[in-house]
């Protein structure tokens, strides 16, 4: 058996086990899909009267920005459940274990990549509650939620990294936080990037994020006719730049993570 075969069998089994304690403490799903369900009826019913997007509803122009923050906010429950792994001493008894190193990881993102695509079938449900609808065809809008899958799935491995460098989840929580909150509200995730004040324009430009947000909503068949033709790269071309994105991160993040993880497991 190759090493390769031997990561990917091994991941199959610790993600097997982060599925079967979804299952055993219900509790860890039902809060990661109230809280997406919370952000769609506070901005659809509270502050989407005071939000105006010329050309289209503003619940349809929100989902792909709420699903967006949701998959970013839900990659964090890779680097809580490591860092909870290494306080407990799991991660000891998996060392003791004849396992590929990175089978860890590779059944950690996996198994919250599953937990991603719950909580997204939720979230869809009520965005159709709300009014939100989809006008592409099935295909399109199935690559968008694969695409939505897919950077969560690179950015849970950046994630990884720091759940690992930190000594509780307490502190992952904060960490992460502190990090993901600017990055998923500077975006076009709820606004038009355009009404943006100059450099918080360009960020929100240059953010994976709104790349994502707006591949999503393009994707979805949820773009806006009315709205200035985008001035810069990534939001005209945003399912590319997304995939760009996923591949930089992959490409970086996935050996930074299992560096790390040895030298978590040598401590």
């Amino acid at each position: 058996m190759s090493a390769f075969t031997q990561a990917l069998g091994d991941g199959a089994v610790v993600a097997k086990r982060n599925l079967i304690k979804i299952k055993r403490v219900p509790d860890l799903i039902v809060f990661s899909t109230l809280s997406p369900i919370m952000f769609v009826l506070l901005f659809a019913y509270v502050f989407g009267g005071s939000i105006a997007i010329p050309g289209m509803d503003y619940r349809e122009f929100l989902m792909a920005g709420i699903f967006a923050q949701t998959v970013v906010f839900g990659a964090t429950i890779t680097g809580s459940g490591l860092a909870e792994d290494i306080q407990k001493g799991v991660i000891d008894r998996f060392r003791s274990l004849p396992m590929a190193r990175s089978a860890v990881l590779i059944g950690r993102t996996t198994s919250d990549l599953a937990n991603n695509v719950i909580v997204i079938l939720v979230m869809s449900v009520t965005g159709l509650i709300v009014g939100w609808r989809i006008h592409s065809s099935p295909l399109e809008a199935l690559a968008g939620f694969a695409l939505l899958l897919l950077f969560a799935y690179a950015v849970s491995w950046g994630m990884a990294i720091v759940g690992l460098m930190v000594r509780s989840p307490e502190v992952f929580n904060n960490a992460s936080f502190i990090a993901i909150f600017p990055l998923t509200f500077i975006a076009n995730t709820f606004v038009q990037e355009s009404n943006l004040p100059g450099p918080l324009k360009t960020f929100a430009e240059w953010n994976p994020v709104s790349a994502v947000t707006a591949a999503a909503r393009q994707l979805f068949g949820n773009t806006n006719p009315m709205a200035p033709a985008a001035d810069v790269w990534p939001l005209q071309h945003p399912v590319l730049m997304t995939l760009i994105w996923v591949v930089v991160f992959l490409l970086i993040f996935v050996p930074l993570a299992i560096r790390q993880y040895r030298k978590a497991v040598s401590r």
